[in-house]
């Protein structure tokens, strides 16, 4: 965050390792793991560390994560697995259908289909790439992947089908246009928010946040 802000940056993404798709990490030990670090664990050090707008990423699918990423101190959120939901996405159903049955432990983190770390839902042709232990690289590994991925949209094969997603998928079960999306988060938000206030009996959160004594 700070080499960005000093690069020029106006902003800071701070994606956390629930989050889908890529990791924003390019820069990655040799012969090491993926740093993984949890969304509420990176986002108030990001925040603390550079003077510019820090952006929370992963795990928001809902408004009580948006309330939760704004309590840690981001100005604001970026959204990707709710949004495949979207009627604008584009997903094909066979992957809307596979994410609506995703728990929290069907995805893993992986370099196996792109050549560069991603958050996959595991099936069978992740488990497949990950057993043959052979990567090309970024991008030439996901050129390679493409015919298989093409092929299996066509099919409607979910266990051929590479597919991102973040932890968050099986939050979400419904379908509706990305303007409907957004209005339920920032409302989900308000009522995260109001319902922490209005919650009875004093204590050291509700002082905390300001809250009017109350019975």
């Amino acid at each position: 965050a700070r080499r960005s802000v000093a690069a020029g940056a106006d902003a800071v993404i701070a994606q956390g390792a629930e989050a889908g798709g890529h990791r924003t990490t390019f820069d990655l030990p040799e012969n090491g793991p993926v740093p993984l670090v949890g969304t509420f664990a990176l986002v108030p050090q990001v925040v603390d560390a550079v003077d510019v707008p820090v952006v929370a990423a992963g795990g928001v699918a809902d408004g009580r994560a948006l309330a939760a990423a704004l309590a840690l101190g981001a100005s604001g959120v970026s959204v990707g697995t709710r949004f495949l939901h979207a009627a604008e996405s584009g997903v094909s159903e066979t992957q809307r259908a596979r994410l609506r049955t995703l728990v929290e432990t069907d995805t893993v983190v992986t370099d196996v289909v792109t050549g560069r770390p991603a958050r996959w839902v595991r099936n069978r042709v992740v488990d497949a790439l990950a057993a043959a232990d052979a990567s090309l690289g970024w991008p030439r590994q996901g050129q390679a992947v493409a015919d298989v991925r093409a092929a299996a949209a066509r099919a409607g094969r979910a266990d051929l089908l590479p597919m991102l997603a973040g932890q968050s998928a099986g939050l979400v079960d419904d379908a509706h246009d990305a303007a409907a999306i957004v209005r339920s988060l920032v409302d989900g938000a308000v009522a995260a928010l109001a319902g922490l206030l209005e919650r009875p009996g004093p204590g050291p959160a509700r002082d905390a946040i300001g809250a009017p004594p109350g019975p």
